[in-house]
């Protein structure tokens, strides 16, 4: 799906950059121009941060998602 209409940017690139690395919207906006235009993407772009974030910092035991 196409996130970034402006700079034609798809989730699959957001999210194989943050897999990459790219931890912050900066990140985003410097590798791949998304939110650099009219800027209406930057909420999405930042939710995909923010559930990269979280996945990260979260264990699921016994199908108990545990925050760390």
């Amino acid at each position: 799906m196409f996130v970034c209409i402006c700079n034609a940017i798809t989730d699959h690139q957001i999210k194989e950059t943050i897999a990459a690395g790219a931890s912050s919207l900066s990140d985003l906006q410097a590798q791949l121009g998304v939110a650099t235009c009219c800027g209406c993407c930057s909420e999405v772009a930042s939710s995909y941060l923010s559930n990269a974030a979280q996945s990260q910092s979260s264990t699921v035991i016994a199908g108990i998602n545990v925050q760390s």
